[in-house]
């Protein structure tokens, strides 16, 4: 047994005080993002010290608090380097103020490394988050050193290989490292520098949601960049590939230290992801049915007194103060009278089915008013999951798969339903989608243009 090095400088040692701090950073997460997707199988989370990443971190406890995982697979890194390939670190158990927790290395058939050498931050941070949020899993620490394509998938393949319900794996690590002693500057640190930033680490969660770790790390290279976890983030995706290939990844909390301390001289960014299969989007019967009858409400109300009311979803679940991507379209037999959506979700679901079902009604250009037209109006809901980045028509599957299109500063999109409904093959679909965004039909071909695919829940 060893005493974690890291009590003491990165957290406090007394453990009252060590909990108090975590309580608050969980709090803090809870305010920030009340609602958390179900059924994550893999994660990024960052290893700065609560004090600074803990709240972002905290949305990745909360999800594994949820799940109550038999065990969860920490892939970390040494940041002195050093070590080749991939390794369990030679310690049976690990104390931190919050007490002793076991050290499983049995999982995938890795060979131990002396706790001495590659012992790091990386994981330890982890280790009062872990207690806190999962204190009966087995915990199975691995350090990431350095691979090359065949070492990283043969590293996968094992990975994925003892995979089996229960298991959870997190990828340790922070994202841009920014300012003068890391040798990153690539923009001034003024006022535009946090949504320089943040541009900057949308471009890398982006590439991971594609679980191409090639591509990722391409992305990486290409940007200079200093997200430090690079390796266990690529492993990472590369066993989820394995395991499910049609992962969607949500990116649960982001934030910068600059933003903490206002200080964007010297700047590390904080990045929650996880990575859900299409179910744990779905809406229950309940919830479905609280956003018809508010949409329902609101275009009666509209329809009858004229009244420009957006009526909130009442009852539902927690789910519904999810914010989502959602598409309200009002037909009336098979004649579209207005489709209004948003892709990434301005306010909570409750909220927004009310106010999209307004726009419909009222805001489509392409048609007359909805509201004005006499007899019954058919509602339909379309609720997203986050998008994917795709690269080509083989990545398109017509009759599940939405696309979304964007060059320059035109975008379209087409909803799924559209392109089963016609019968289109793949290729069809993204010349609809290109035409859609007021651009050529093969405007999907163009290298600058960023093709992206997502499912929806149509009800």
């Amino acid at each position: 047994m060893k005493l974690s090095s890291y009590s003491g400088s990165w957290y406090p040692k007394g453990g009252a005080e060590l909990e108090g701090l975590l309580q608050e950073r969980f709090e803090e997460s809870r305010r920030r993002r009340p609602y958390l997707y179900p059924g994550g199988i893999g994660f990024v989370v960052p290893h700065a010290g609560p004090a600074y990443s803990g709240a972002v971190a905290a949305a990745v406890y909360r999800s594994l608090a949820s799940l109550d995982p038999e065990r969860v697979v920490v892939l970390a890194f040494p940041h002195q380097g050093g070590l080749e390939g991939v390794a369990a670190p030679d310690v049976d158990r690990v104390a931190t103020p919050l007490g002793e927790t076991a050290i499983d290395p049995a999982f995938g058939g890795f060979p131990l490394a002396p706790d001495a050498r590659i012992c790091d931050h990386s994981f330890e941070i982890q280790l009062p988050f872990l207690q806190r949020a999962v204190p009966r899993a087995r915990i199975t620490p691995l350090y990431i050193g350095r691979l090359s394509a065949e070492g990283r998938a043969a590293a996968a393949e094992a990975l994925a290989a003892c995979w089996r319900p229960g298991v959870v794996f997190l990828a340790s690590s922070d994202f841009t490292h920014y300012g003068r002693s890391f040798g990153f500057v690539p923009f001034p640190p003024d006022h535009a520098a946090a949504g320089c930033l943040r541009e900057l680490d949308d471009e890398y969660i982006e590439a991971a949601a594609t679980l191409d770790s090639a591509r990722f790390l391409e992305t990486l290279e290409g940007n200079r960049a200093t997200v430090c976890g690079s390796g266990p983030i690529a492993l990472l995706m590369e066993t989820l590939r394995r395991l499910n290939a049609e992962l969607y990844l949500d990116k649960l909390d982001y934030q910068t230290s600059g933003e903490l301390t206002g200080d964007y001289k010297h700047s590390v960014s904080y990045a929650a992801l996880g990575w859900f299969p299409r179910a744990s989007f779905d809406l229950d019967e309940g919830d479905r049915a609280a956003l018809l009858e508010s949409a329902e409400r609101t275009l009666e109300e509209l329809r009858r007194a004229g009244q420009r009311k957006a009526i909130p979803a009442t009852g539902g679940s927690p789910a519904l103060q999810a914010r989502r991507g959602m598409f309200v379209s009002l037909h009336q037999e098979r004649e579209l009278l207005g489709c209004v959506g948003n892709i990434s979700g301005r306010g909570p679901m409750a909220e927004e089915a009310a106010k999209l079902t307004l726009a419909a009604a009222l805001e489509d250009p392409r048609f007359r008013p909805a509201a004005r037209v006499p007899g019954p109006i058919h509602i339909e809901i379309s609720a997203l999951t986050p998008f994917r980045r795709i690269f080509g028509a083989a990545q398109c599957r017509v009759g599940s798969h939405g696309l979304f299109l964007k060059l320059g500063d035109r975008g379209g999109l087409l909803l799924p339903q559209v392109a089963a409904e016609r019968g289109w093959l793949a290729e069809e679909f993204l010349e609809a989608v290109a035409r859609k965004s007021g651009l050529g039909k093969h405007a999907w071909r163009d290298p600058k243009a960023r093709l992206y695919v997502f499912e929806a829940e149509v009800f």
